[in-house]
């Protein structure tokens, strides 16, 4: 049975980062794939008319480089996501979880450093109960560069991971979408480099015995 998949971005590039190949190998079996962006640049945040256009230019060119079969946008300010109430975040993600009816949920890591993916993880992990929301049968937290590698040393805010996906087949395709996010990537030693991105699957295709992998921590998993 085909399956239908959300992933959770906090800001765009954060599903490429975090499940890109996942998500390419998801369209590859024939699943629906869904893009939650829950933050944008605005012109009354400070940023400029061109950044705005030139952003919704990637979105654009992203959703077709996947293809998502659905693109929905909360339309919250970033970086100022703890500004609004719990009530207000959980109301519009609910809204879109109910519209897709996913089975495969990948939200951001919950001790990620930014301010923006650890208050959503909590507004759409409360969106996940199985009596209100019983389609949803796999939680995944994804392991994005630059947020999950600077959380807190702290066993408790450790990224785990206990899932491993081999992307080998997705993996130049990832990079291919990475780099549309011109603003985003840059030179080694920055986080979101390309020589980074692939250090990294190579690191987890190491452990997964595999060219490159994406790794995930699983939160729960329903079967029958």
């Amino acid at each position: 049975m085909n399956q239908k998949a959300l992933v959770v971005a906090l800001h765009p590039d954060d599903e490429t980062l975090g499940c890109g190949g996942t998500l390419l190998k998801h369209k590859a079996k024939g699943d629906e794939i869904h893009w939650m962006i829950c933050t944008e640049v605005k012109e009354e945040d400070g940023f400029s008319f061109e950044r705005v256009q030139s952003r919704n230019a990637e979105i654009e060119a992203v959703a077709n480089l996947y293809p998502f079969d659905g693109v929905h946008r909360l339309g919250f300010s970033t970086m100022k996501v703890d500004q609004y109430s719990v009530s207000e975040l959980v109301n519009k993600v609910s809204a879109v979880i109910n519209q897709v009816q996913p089975m495969v949920l990948y939200l951001p890591f919950k001790s990620d450093v930014h301010s923006d993916h650890r208050v959503m993880f909590e507004a759409v992990y409360s969106c996940t109960k199985s009596f209100r929301y019983p389609f949803i049968k796999k939680i995944y937290m994804m392991e994005t560069l630059s947020e999950t590698d600077f959380a807190l040393s702290t066993k408790e805010d450790s990224f785990v991971p206990n899932v491993f996906v081999d992307i080998t087949d997705f993996f130049a395709k990832k990079l291919e979408i990475m780099q549309v996010y011109k603003s985003e990537i840059g030179a080694h030693p920055f986080p979101r480099s390309l020589r980074n991105l692939e250090a990294l699957a190579t690191l987890r295709g190491a452990t997964a015995g595999c060219e490159y992998a994406e790794s995930f921590m699983l939160l729960k998993e329903i079967q029958k």
